[in-house]
């Protein structure tokens, strides 16, 4: 479901609908695609809401009501089968999926049950966390800050210009916990920061590759993607599967279920 473009836009709009919406996203993402096949009737009663309400949400979306939605869901349906066929007659594109899921496979193995609980506890306990990462993996790190905002206070990513790392290095609280991926070909922007950092009291983790990163010696916590996780496009899908298992493990030693319903009614109300 996630390379399906109508459920990813579900996810992504979710946050911003009113209650009686959400309560359709919800029921379309629970049994997707079936549950966008059948009446919006039938749909809005799973949902727990009026038909009307149902409309509003397609409308909302741009689609030409919910008969137009139904057909952007077949559209998606349709091409994700072609997608599968030509994968499965293709020696290149099946190789690639099986190094893929390899790659895969062994990054989910190289974190240890001792580095999530290490990484979990200072992510969560820590005054403040910070991250980031290089050309790419700054994406990655980018989806650490988004989701753990929502978990605690005192997440921030790394601004990007000299001058305002100056000042976030000037006014880090301690004790704080600096998130960093680097990755071939290594950032040196990336390095100057944690390395100043370190200097005034922050606790490193590092997310690198087997060949590791200048930074190693300085990590507190190293995580290190194993050779089958590079390759020649460096897949961003083996730094997002740390970053949810890191995510999980600080989520398991918080109690965010207040700050997150806090956070929906106030989005709500903004």
């Amino acid at each position: 479901m996630d390379d399906d473009p109508v459920a990813s836009r579900l996810s992504a709009v979710y946050p911003d609908l009113p209650p009686g919406e959400r309560a359709i996203v919800r029921v379309l993402l629970d049994d997707y695609p079936f549950a966008a096949l059948g009446s919006l009737r039938a749909l809005a009663e799973r949902a727990g809401v009026s038909p009307p309400t149902a409309s509003r949400l397609f409308d909302r979306l741009g689609y030409a009501g919910f008969a137009g939605f139904q057909s952007a869901v077949r559209d998606g349906a349709r091409d994700r089968s072609r997608l599968r066929e030509f994968v499965t007659r293709s020696p290149g594109m099946r190789r690639a999926a099986e190094d893929l899921r390899a790659g895969l496979d062994s990054t989910l193995a190289a974190v240890t049950e001792q580095l999530l609980d290490s990484v979990g506890t200072l992510l969560s306990q820590a005054a403040s966390v910070w991250a980031m990462g290089g050309p790419l993996s700054e994406l990655a790190a980018e989806y650490l800050i988004r989701q753990l905002a929502g978990l605690r206070p005192g997440v921030h990513r790394v601004p990007g210009s000299a001058p305002a790392r100056a000042r976030a290095l000037l006014d880090l609280p301690g004790p704080a916990a600096l998130v960093a991926y680097d990755f071939r070909r290594y950032s040196p922007g990336t390095a100057r920061f944690a390395e100043a950092a370190c200097a005034r009291g922050a606790r490193l983790v590092l997310i690198t590759d087997a060949w590791e990163s200048p930074l190693a010696a300085r990590a507190e916590t190293l995580i290190r993607l194993p050779p089958e996780a590079a390759g020649p496009i460096a897949p961003l899908a083996h730094q997002i599967a740390v970053t949810e298992l890191l995510l999980v493990a600080a989520a398991a030693r918080l109690d965010p279920a207040r700050r997150l319903a806090d956070l929906d009614e106030l989005t709500q109300a903004l």
